[in-house]
């Protein structure tokens, strides 16, 4: 029988899935140190916290993988604990606490407090906006609402995260003042939906309320938009985008699809002509501004001419950055009682064959930035190149700019004007103009 270690425990958090886990996982590791306990964030340590994701297959794939590795280090004496939390322990935890007994404890998305008692610690309720960030020092997710109350067919985060809850203003602006002191420089606004934003506290949509009061925080220069849903955009924030420099000319808006018939489906509650309109207003009203989208390809029922339609309208609007996801089953959605018809392997294929059209688009659109200046934030150096952003693009989904570290010197966390001098399909090549 293994002797039980006399060392100070260690508590490694391990975070998979979307920026949402991650700024959950950075919240717990900073109750965590409030509580004097030594955390680290994917490092070694005796006791682990699995901040899982549940949203599609191949996410619980990995999630599952994670869990059942920390369990076999658990019986192989490295770690003396293991503990489940996030979207897949929500969703499935009867299941896996029959299927991987030896987790020590599962906890969902709410249990925060729970959480936090089996690691021996108390939930600091006056910890308004303390976390231990895990991103690079310059940039920091600010998550303004929890939960989701659209009916989309296909997904089930509603099962997992609750209903939409909006986080006050005035917390929000704490958190983001206590980010600025830190050193962050770039709010990324992140929710399952933006464009609710305040409808449950404030009965009005109020996502242009909070962002001049965001504007306001002495050291932030760039807040960036992430995940809006297109029905309800409130076309007041367009406004303050265009008319304030610290809001970057940039959203994430996934539209899924443009087929009216398979819109349908997805219970999406807008269609083709509605979307087209909103991405009018989008680009009449801020000249220039970086439209980021994602697509499902392989829905039940969609067929060749469906999917054709979607290519051709990909090539017409010339989205500044798409991703492409193939549809994935997922029980106790509505979508789940239709049938999964198209083949995963013409789902790959479709799903190819958007990307191929949005690489060209966006090598072309890169080749129009070659002569440009652009004002950009390193986020790191990589090899021999210093790693930037412009406004347009955000952290790891994005284009990046790359600065030769052999003919120039910038600061991580710092921001710089440069020269594009060349580009390909999703990164573009720097010169420094002047740094600040």
């Amino acid at each position: 029988m293994r002797t039980k270690t006399l060392k100070k425990n260690k508590i490694n958090v391990v975070t998979l899935g979307c920026s949402k886990n991650v700024y959950d996982s950075e919240v717990l590791m900073g109750q965590l140190k409030a509580n004097n306990k030594e955390v680290v964030h994917e490092d070694e340590g005796n006791i682990v916290v699995i901040n899982t994701c549940g949203f599609i297959a191949n996410a619980k794939e990995e999630s599952i993988n994670t869990i059942l590795d920390f369990v076999q280090k658990k019986k192989d004496g490295v770690v003396d604990k293991v503990f489940v939390t996030g979207c897949l322990s929500e969703r499935y935890k009867p299941d896996l606490q029959k299927e991987i007994p030896d987790v020590d404890q599962y906890f969902g998305t709410t249990e925060l407090p729970n959480l936090l008692k089996a690691l021996e610690a108390d939930y600091q309720h006056e910890l308004i906006g303390e976390r231990l960030t895990t991103t690079p020092k310059n940039y920091a997710f600010l998550k303004i609402a929890e939960g989701c109350d659209r009916p989309c067919s296909f997904c089930a985060i509603p099962l997992m995260r609750g209903k939409h809850k909006s986080t006050p203003i005035d917390e929000l602006v704490i958190e983001a003042e206590k980010l600025a002191a830190t050193g962050v420089k770039e709010l990324i606004l992140i929710a399952q939906d933006l464009t609710y934003y305040g409808l449950d506290i404030y009965k009005k949509r109020n996502l242009a309320t909070l962002l001049k009061e965001l504007i306001k925080v002495n050291g932030i220069e760039w807040i960036r938009l992430h995940y809006a849903f297109p029905t309800g955009f409130p076309l007041d924030v367009l406004d303050v985008m265009r008319n304030e420099s610290k809001v970057c000319n940039y959203i994430d808006i996934p539209l899924q699809h443009i087929s009216d018939s398979v819109l349908k489906s997805m219970k999406r509650g807008f269609g083709k002509e509605k979307i087209n309109n909103l991405l009018k207003d989008f680009r009449e009203r801020v000249p220039g501004m970086s439209v980021r989208t994602t697509l499902i390809v392989g829905y039940p029922g969609e067929t060749e001419e469906n999917f054709d339609e979607l290519k051709q309208w990909v090539k017409e609007m010339r989205f500044e950055r798409l991703g492409c996801f193939t549809y994935s089953h997922e029980e106790n959605t509505s979508a789940y009682l239709l049938k999964d018809d198209v083949p995963e392997e013409i789902k790959i294929k479709r799903a190819n064959e958007i990307m191929e059209i949005q690489s060209q688009i966006s090598w072309e659109l890169n080749q129009e930035k070659i002569g440009k200046e652009f004002k950009v934030i390193i986020d790191r150096k990589e090899g021999n190149y210093f790693v930037g952003r412009t406004q347009f693009d955000s952290p790891d989904v994005d284009n990046e700019v790359l600065i030769n570290a052999e003919q120039a010197y910038v600061r991580t966390g710092d921001f710089t004007t440069v020269k594009i001098t060349a580009a390909d399909d999703f990164d573009l090549y720097a010169d420094v103009i002047s740094q600040k």
